[in-house]
């Protein structure tokens, strides 16, 4: 199955056909896989991932594996993914270590492109102390502005 498909995307059909309970085991067969669908596809029961730019052998291989009851994932695909993971975690760690829990769910809003009014309406604060826990944030991680501080959370791994 492909990950992007017309209409449902693989995620939600894999989903649909697991929760079934029939005798299934699905394969990607994609494109590309971004590290967020990786993960969300081993969370959701895949239990195969190939890319189409591998030598089909690896398809063949990669069937007759799951349907011995293993896992099969792309080399390349896990590794970018795990990798991401422990830079997210490390960035995660990190932010907690500077930044005391509003100041994190502020950051985690401004990645989400909010803007300070957004922001105060969430959390139910001012616009006002948004503003204050923005400047509290850009001098802990020494950062210049909103733009800065979303090139430092996506550099961390936290978008």
């Amino acid at each position: 199955m492909a990950i992007r498909m017309p209409g449902k995307d693989g995620l939600a059909i894999t989903k649909e056909l697991l929760a079934e309970k029939l005798p299934t085991r699905v394969v990607f067969f994609t494109e590309e896989i971004e590290e967020d669908q990786l993960l969300e596809a081993v969370r959701t029961g895949v239990k195969g991932i190939v890319l189409k730019e591998m030598d089909p052998r690896l398809l063949v291989q990669c069937v007759r594996k799951v349907h011995a009851g293993e896992q099969w994932i792309e080399r390349r695909a896990a590794t970018l993914s795990f990798e991401k993971l422990l830079r997210r975690e490390a960035g995660a760690r990190e932010i907690a270590s500077l930044l005391t829990p509003r100041e994190t769910s502020i950051l985690w809003l401004v990645t989400q492109g909010l803007d300070n009014g957004q922001i105060g309406e969430k959390l139910f604060i001012s616009e006002g102390t948004v503003k204050v826990h923005l400047h509290n944030i850009y001098e802990k991680l020494q950062l210049n502005g909103r733009r800065a501080l979303q090139s430092y959370s996506r550099e961390k791994g936290l978008v």
